[in-house]
Formats: structure tokens, sequence, C-alpha cells
């Protein structure tokens, strides 16, 4: 019997990303969702090359119902898509593990991967790995970082920025959990103390080089502001950014956040579908191109000055296939029993880079060094 693997949310932006990239493998992939035409519909269009058993299935991950519904399908694994996972409670990860299944998200929200933990006993129990955060952040950028920790004896400051082409798909559900800090403070470790930072604020024009060029940048809250400044012993900074490559909406975004922290507009997230169609309307602008940056200051190991820079540039409009990698792999490596570990966490010291260098080629997605001493 194959095992069984249900994407909820399987028919969303990211979603179809990771089935598409899973129904190459001899397992039944349920495409779950609350609208079970467009579940449908996936189903039919990956059949044409599956190697799967293809399913749909109609569910509301927010019913009174789910946990035993979910449980009743015997899954082996869960794959959690359904954002914004700001606000979310624990249920689904809890129904997993009380269903005695693996389950991976790719969550962005700060409070929802760093607790994640308190769910370790119980999965631990249950005999599963319960992993959110497997997307960009923190699991692409932690992989980076751990990849060249050993070139250093100590860490000031590691920055992060992230800078999507405008012509790049976009989610209603991504734009939903930008606005629910923008213009809202929260704790970054700066000046080597915490101190509160703004969303959306701080704006700043960046040179990531090579095809990206310059973009604008802001502050954003994602969870490796939490969980970096104490697992890499960092000194100074951790500092995380990301921006619109059109100036004009850019520069909206910001005046938002300063309505927003004057109080004039309590919270942003409401218009998520709006600005998701504004948004639209200057699709046509702008490049396909995105980058991800992550630069990293201390000392090597002589004591000597160190700055090492890494960047990935994704051409062509493939920068919305990198949030899904981290969980494809995370998929894989369970479906091929290669993951001893069990218990809660955050994905972080799950992956290793090169990993992901299999995934970066097949969509024309490179990355570059440079250490300056």
């Amino acid at each position: 019997m194959s095992k069984k693997v249900i994407i909820l949310g399987g028919y969303g932006n990211f979603g179809q990303r990771i089935a598409k990239s899973l129904a190459s493998h001899d397992i039944t992939l349920v495409i779950a969702g609350r609208n079970l035409a467009k579940a449908e519909h996936y189903v039919e269009l990956l059949k044409q090359s599956a190697k799967a058993t293809l399913e749909a299935w109609q569910i509301d991950l927010h019913a009174s119902a789910f946990s035993q519904q979910l449980k009743a399908q015997k899954p082996f694994m869960v794959i959690h898509t359904g954002g914004p996972y700001q606000g979310q409670s624990y249920a689904v990860p809890k129904a997993c593990i009380d269903a005695g299944a693996h389950y991976i998200d790719l969550a962005d929200d700060r409070q929802f991967v760093c607790n994640i933990g308190s769910l370790d006993k119980l999965a631990r129990e249950s005999g599963v790995l319960v992993v959110s955060g497997a997307s960009s952040v923190p699991g692409l950028s932690s992989a980076v970082i751990e990849h060249f920790l050993p070139l250093f004896e100590n860490i000031d400051s590691i920055d992060i920025a992230i800078a999507p082409g405008n012509k790049a798909q976009r989610g209603t559900a991504t734009i939903e959990a930008i606005l629910t800090y923008t213009g809202h403070p929260f704790s970054v470790f700066r000046q080597g103390r915490w101190q509160p930072a703004y969303g959306w604020m701080d704006a700043k024009s960046h040179d990531f080089g090579g095809i990206a060029k310059r973009r604008l940048l802001a502050n954003v809250d994602v969870p490796d502001l939490a969980l970096f400044p104490d697992r890499y012993g960092v000194s100074e900074r951790v500092s995380f950014q990301a921006g619109l490559e059109l100036p004009l909406l850019h520069w909206g975004m910001v005046a938002m956040a300063a309505i927003a922290k004057w109080k004039i507009v309590k919270n942003w997230a409401p218009l998520a579908k709006q600005l998701d169609v504004l948004s639209n309307c200057f699709v046509k602008f702008g490049s396909d191109i995105g980058a991800m940056e992550v630069s990293i200051k201390g000392r090597d190991l002589s004591a000597q000055p160190q700055t090492l820079t890494w960047r990935l540039y994704a051409p062509n409009g493939q920068g919305p296939y990198i949030p899904t990698f981290s969980a494809i792999i995370l998929a894989k490596k369970l479906l091929s029993d290669s993951v001893a570990h069990r218990g809660a966490t955050a994905c972080v010291g799950l992956l290793q880079l090169s990993e992901f260098y299999t995934h970066f080629n097949a969509f024309g997605i490179y990355q570059k060094e440079q250490v300056l001493k």
C-alpha cells in the first residue's frame, strides 16, 4: 500500500508546485482544500504526467470535525500550505499528531514557527516529525548560514533580504500575512540588544548585483529574527528586509506602514484581496527577476574580519518556486525514510544547502558567493 500524502491548499500558489514535484513518486497524493472543483481540476492536470495515485478531497481545516476527518484518511504525511498562518492555532499540526502523520508547513509567521516546539512531547510520543517554516525562511536561510558557519570563528551580524520580481506570481494569503504587521512593532536584535522595529519601515535601497540590480527594501517580521541571534551566537545584529520592485508600490506600502504606526488605521490585513487586485493592475511593469541575499559578517578562523555574501537569483518568473523547495526536500526525505528525527521543531538544522542545488538547477535559479576580508 502506497504512502498517502495530503497537501492542504494543494491547488494554491505554493501547493500546486509542491504537488507537481511529489506527483512523480509512487504515492497516493491528495489535493485538498475547501473548493472541490479546484482540487479536481488540478488533479486532472496532474494526471497527464503523474506517477502518483491522485485524489481530490474537500476539507475545511478550520471545521470542528477536521481532526476526525483527517484521521479517517490515514495519511503518512500532511503538508500545510493554507496560509496566512498569522493568528492560526496549532489545530492542524495537533490533528496530524493525533492521526500519526508527519507534518510540514510553509509558515513564515514568527510566533507560529518559533512556538511549534510546544508540540514536541506530543509529536515524539506519536513517533512523528512536525516541522514549521519549511520555506525560504527559516528553511533555506538557515541552511545557507549553516553551510558557511565553519568559515567563521564568531559572527557579528546576519543580514537577510528578499526581493521578488514584480511579474512573479503572488497570492492573497502572502499579502495578508505581510499586512498583519505593516506599521506594527516587533522585536529585533540590533546594536547588541533587543529593541523594537516597525513592519515595512526603515526603507532603503540595496544593490543585489547581477541581474537583480538595485531594489528597495523595508522591515519584515520573520522567524529568523527570533531564532538566529542565539543559535548562531550573533553579537551585534540580525536583520531581515524585503521589498516590492516598483517604487510606486513599495513607497505606497511604506506610507501604509506610517498610517498604521500613527494608529489612523489599526490593521490593513482585511484589505488584502483589494490590494492584491490593485497590485495586479501593475503586473505588466517591472521584471520577472527575483533575488535573495544572506550576508554574514564576523571573524574568520584566523580572527581576521570577514564578510561573506551569498546571493540567489531567480530569472524568468521562477522565484515563487523557492519557498516550496524546503518542504519538497523534507517531504522526499520522509518518504524515503532518511529522516530519523522525531518531535516538533522549526525548520532549522534539518536541511543542507547542497540538497537545494538540484531544485535550483531545474528552474534556472543560480547562486553566487563573495568573501571580503
